[in-house]
């Protein structure tokens, strides 16, 4: 919080598109400075154009998660401009599409250089001024993935459960400090982040056609379509809880967001593994084969 407004400052990494870029404008809507990092020039001066248009209390900066100078650089760039960092949102992150055995391990480490290691990063970055106010909040965006695997989703879902096991560990850590971590967990919501999923499958479209887990990328895939063309919820709902969740006096330690993510948080503790494990084979047509 700057010393001489009182306005609440946020930092928001992956915020030129989707969840992020949504976050972004609706904080900056509510009166909070706004940082919203990203790689991409262009799509940061389209944020930049966008927040001048609206005369929103919103910056761009460039960020790239898996670089320790840019990080560094970043959080710097912000504290020289704000004073503080009151919010940390990370966003940051993307989805391979692939079984355990198809993606390369190239693609298992990129996995998680930016959903998991550029989360490190950028939160070691914020923690020690947080700390020393004592004082902070920092949003994990984790996904229903983060408990809940579906199949061909393993580097993803996996990503996404080292987040919450680091949430997990941070809540504890920081609580002497006044700090609160809080997880969001979204269903599925129409972003831009399915259409990076699919370009990153580009390499292995043969063995989506031909290989041994053909039939199941089919219903992979078939399902994704049925669930986007179901889904009602906005980039713009998500927004809102996590307003709500850096403004509630006490927070909740998990935000679930969409249906889905409501239902497979009951059906978690409900089900028992064969259970699941039989919903989820009928779900994408799993049988043994002869």
């Amino acid at each position: 919080m700057t010393a001489e407004s009182g306005i609440q400052t946020v930092l928001i990494t992956g915020a030129t598109d989707g969840l992020g870029k949504a976050a972004a404008l609706l904080f900056a809507e509510r009166g909070y400075r706004v940082f919203a990092a990203g790689r991409s020039a262009e799509k940061r001066a389209q944020l930049d154009a966008l927040a001048k248009e609206r005369n929103l209390p919103l910056e761009s900066l460039e960020m790239d998660v898996c670089d320790d100078i840019s990080v560094q650089g970043a959080v710097a760039s912000v504290y020289q401009k704000s004073g503080t960092i009151d919010v940390l949102i990370n966003n940051a992150g993307f989805v391979y599409v692939g079984t355990v055995e198809d993606l390369r391990m190239e693609d298992w480490r990129r996995q998680f250089e930016t959903n998991f290691f550029g989360v490190i990063r950028v939160t070691q970055a914020v923690l020690p001024q947080m700390r020393e106010r004592r004082k902070g909040r920092i949003l994990m965006m984790s996904s229903v993935s983060g408990f809940v695997t579906p199949p061909t989703q393993g580097a993803y879902s996996a990503s996404k459960h080292a987040i919450e096991a680091l949430s997990n560990a941070l809540r504890y850590e920081l609580y002497p400090f006044g700090i609160h971590t809080i997880l969001i967990q979204p269903g599925y919501i129409m972003t831009n982040i399915q259409n990076t999923a699919m370009e990153l499958t580009q390499t292995y479209q043969e063995k989506f056609k031909s290989g041994p887990y053909a039939k199941l990328y089919a219903s992979y895939l078939g399902s994704a379509k049925s669930t986007r063309a179901q889904s009602k919820t906005t980039p713009e709902d998500c927004a809102r809880i996590m307003l709500k969740a850096i403004e509630a006096p006490r927070p909740k330690a998990r935000y679930g967001v969409t249906l889905l993510a409501t239902f497979a948080k009951w059906a978690k503790w409900l089900l028992t593994d064969n259970a699941a494990d039989r919903l989820f084979r009928r779900r994408y047509g799993i049988a043994r084969e002869k």
